[in-house]
This record gives C-alpha cells, sequence and structure tokens, in this order.
C-alpha cells in the first residue's frame, strides 16, 4: 500500500500563509473592486488573519525544532481563535432582530483620533450597527461567516503544526 507523505513543517506553514494572503487579496478585492466598505469587526478580523499569516511565515523562515514549533502553533492558534471569536460576534450581531441591532457608531479615524486607545479598542471589538449589515452571501453565510470557516481551519492547521512531530 502507497502512503501520501505530508507536507513538511516549513511547506506547511508557507501553505497558511498563502492562505491567509488569499484571503486579504479577496477582501481587498471586495473592497476596491466591488465596493463593499469594511466595517469595523471586518478590519479586526483582517488584522488576525494578518497575524497568523506572519507568524507562519516567520515561522516558514526560522524552520525550528520542536519547541519552536510548539510556540509558534501556539501564537497562531491564539491569533486565529481571536479572530475566530471577532468573525463569530459579527455572525451574531448580523442575525439579531432589527430592533436589537446597536446604533451605529463613529468611523474608525473618528475613535481612534477622539478616544483613549483602550476605549477605541473596545468599541473596535464591540462592533456596532454598520456591522450588522449582511452584505453579501454565499451558499447560506455573509463574509463573516465564511471567515468564520477560514479561522476554523486556521485553528486546526496551527494546532496541528504545533503538534506534529516532523
Amino acid at each position: 500500500m502507497k502512503t501520501t507523505k505530508l507536507p513538511s513543517y516549513r511547506q506547511t506553514a508557507l501553505i497558511i500563509f498563502a492562505g491567509c494572503v488569499g484571503l486579504i487579496l479577496a477582501a481587498l478585492y471586495m473592497q476596491e473592486v466591488l465596493g463593499m466598505h469594511p466595517c469595523p469587526l471586518c478590519i479586526t478580523q483582517r488584522i488576525f488573519i494578518i497575524g497568523v499569516g506572519l507568524i507562519s511565515l516567520i515561522a516558514a523562515i526560522h524552520n525550528p525544532a520542536a519547541l519552536g514549533r510548539k510556540v509558534y502553533g501556539c501564537l497562531a492558534t491564539l491569533s486565529g481563535v481571536i479572530g475566530a471569536g471577532v468573525s463569530a460576534r459579527h455572525v451574531w450581531l448580523q442575525n439579531l432582530p432589527e430592533d436589537q441591532v446597536p446604533a451605529c457608531g463613529p468611523d474608525l479615524a473618528y475613535m481612534f483620533d477622539a478616544f483613549p486607545l483602550l476605549d477605541a479598542l473596545k468599541l473596535l471589538f464591540a462592533g456596532d450597527g454598520n456591522c450588522a449589515d449582511v452584505v453579501a452571501s454565499f451558499l447560506g453565510l455573509s463574509i463573516p461567516g465564511w471567515t468564520f470557516v477560514a479561522f476554523v481551519g486556521l485553528i486546526a492547521i496551527s494546532v496541528w503544526q504545533g503538534l506534529r512531530k516532523a
């Protein structure tokens, strides 16, 4: 029986990085070409996708031994879990009844100019009425829903990267 050889640690880290680049390019395409402007939660999700991607790129360049693999795996997993939490909150906001949707808040530039950093970050992570709009969906999931699915995949691969032997 023939066995399939799995990609190396470095190759898998580069695959994760490429996947994150693809996700960000898709987001930029939707923003710049399709005119879908991101809400605060969309931007926050992008930050955590970039986080997973950069951690994976650094891991690929470093190609660490066992302890380093665990550290990079934990860091990428942490970034993915936080991003998945933001995505889940976004999906939750989109599924609220109309009378329970929070009021629309200020834009990001104003938040960071007018509020102390911690307050602006709290507002950014909480989302507002703008985040409740479903701009597009595919196969019954909104863009934040698909981003959540992507985060689950990134988390699974990052955990595997941290636990794998070779």
